[in-house]
């Protein structure tokens, strides 16, 4: 651990999360010449529960920052999503592709936000803001030292889809998550060269959520299941509560209804046993700003709710959060420009929240995945929802599913 900053200290910026979000905010403050602390309640490496899937869009923003080829020369390219639907239709949908654990790319990430100039500082855990005549003007931080006043000009939150911090720090609208997952690590170097595409499943047996299996470096294997909307219900308190869903069964029962899960478990060493994760999803759940404070990624809801991807959108947000803090305007412009930029994205989380459907109605991914498989024209549909430059919510809305059967003109 690096030294705690001396309490005199202030700083232009301090990041409290260096997850993709965080790490992406700090490393693009620090470039523009901003003195930037970077901190996480964990030392790094470390892991973290996530499908470890970059899609396309994780492209784009690691291109940008500079890391992508870094990020590439370690990670397993892929070429293909297969979508496989309840009935063992399969599509592959082509796009650009890759997957790196967690544990690496947050690590590459906030390597190359501390050669930018940040500096970092773990384990050290948000405690509460600090406030004067009601502006944050920094955080007490706690170390193994003790507590630890942090003074800064801006605090940004990126502490993930765990809302203590969110509360600690009055900003947090929703304390339960959008969905769940849980996933684990096998090694299985047979498989790896058979298995070579992200493969996400839908299958009515799987009670409203999905599985995957993502093939990593190495032979390694990310596999795992989810589960959107696990807290939609709410009890008679008022009080949202988690779906009766066991997710351990969950995933049982995704290794005997998926051939390649179900040898991966037969024949393939544990390297990490199953861990779950909550997901906050379609950028709801918590307020972007106070005074003196933004919030970005996960802990602002940035993930995706149909797919649970997340890692692109997390990047993208927080260069949302260092820009709006770049331009040089005062409070209230600063919370104005970034509520208007994260804003520009709700339209296409609202998508995904449709397209959803999928989940909730697995033969729709039968419907889709059959027409795909005959006519090319879904099919660059479908890679248009992965580059982003389609609708997913029009593929399962009632004039999407009437243009599955319309003649391509």
């Amino acid at each position: 651990m690096t030294a705690p900053p001396h309490s005199a200290d202030r700083w232009d910026t301090l990041v409290v999360g260096a997850g993709p979000a965080g790490s992406a905010c700090a490393l693009w403050l620090a470039r523009q010449g901003q003195r930037v602390l970077l901190v996480d309640r964990q030392a790094f490496p470390r892991d973290k529960v996530c499908g470890d899937g970059l899609i396309p869009d994780a492209h784009r923003a690691l291109e940008r920052l500079g890391l992508l080829g870094e990020v590439l020369a370690r990670a397993q390219t892929a070429q293909h999503v297969a979508c496989i639907a309840p009935r063992g239709g399969r599509v592959d949908v082509p796009g650009r592709l890759a997957v790196l654990p967690r544990r690496e790319l947050d690590d590459l990430l906030k390597r190359g936000a501390e050669r930018a100039g940040a500096r970092f500082l773990a384990p050290a855990r948000f405690d509460a803001p600090l406030v004067e005549e009601g502006r944050v003007v920094g955080a007490m931080l706690r170390t193994s030292d003790g507590p630890h006043p942090v003074r800064a000009r801006w605090t940004v939150l990126a502490t993930g889809a765990v809302p203590q911090a969110l509360i600690a720090a009055g900003v947090c609208d929703r304390r339960t998550p959008s969905g769940v997952a849980l996933r684990g690590y096998l090694r299985h170097p047979g498989l790896g060269d058979r298995l070579q595409s992200l493969e996400v499943v839908w299958h009515k047996r799987l009670r409203k959520g999905y599985g995957w299996v993502f093939p990593c470096p190495g032979g390694l294997f990310n596999i795992g299941v989810g589960l959107a909307h696990s807290h939609a219900r709410t009890g008679t308190d008022g009080r949202a509560s988690m779906a009766e869903v066991n997710l351990r069964e969950l995933f049982q029962t995704f290794g005997e209804i998926h051939p390649p899960a179900r040898e991966l478990l037969a024949h393939g060493q544990w390297v990490q046993a199953l861990k779950g994760a909550p997901l906050r999803c379609s950028l709801e759940g918590a307020r972007l700003s106070r005074p003196g404070l933004l919030v970005t990624g996960e802990a602002a809801g940035s993930t995706y709710a149909f797919t649970g991807e997340g890692i692109g959108k997390a990047l993208e947000t927080g260069l949302l959060a260092a820009e709006a803090l770049l331009s040089g305007a005062d409070d209230a412009a600063v919370s104005e420009g970034y509520g208007a930029a994260i804003g520009a994205l709700k339209p296409r989380f609202d998508l995904y929240e449709r397209a959803n459907q999928v989940n909730e109605h697995p033969w729709l991914a039968d419907l889709v995945v059959w027409r795909a498989r005959r006519d090319p024209r879904i099919l660059r549909r479908m890679a248009g929802v992965l580059e982003e430059t389609g609708n997913p919510g029009n593929l399962v809305s009632l004039r999407g599913l009437f243009k599955l059967f319309v003649p391509a003109r």
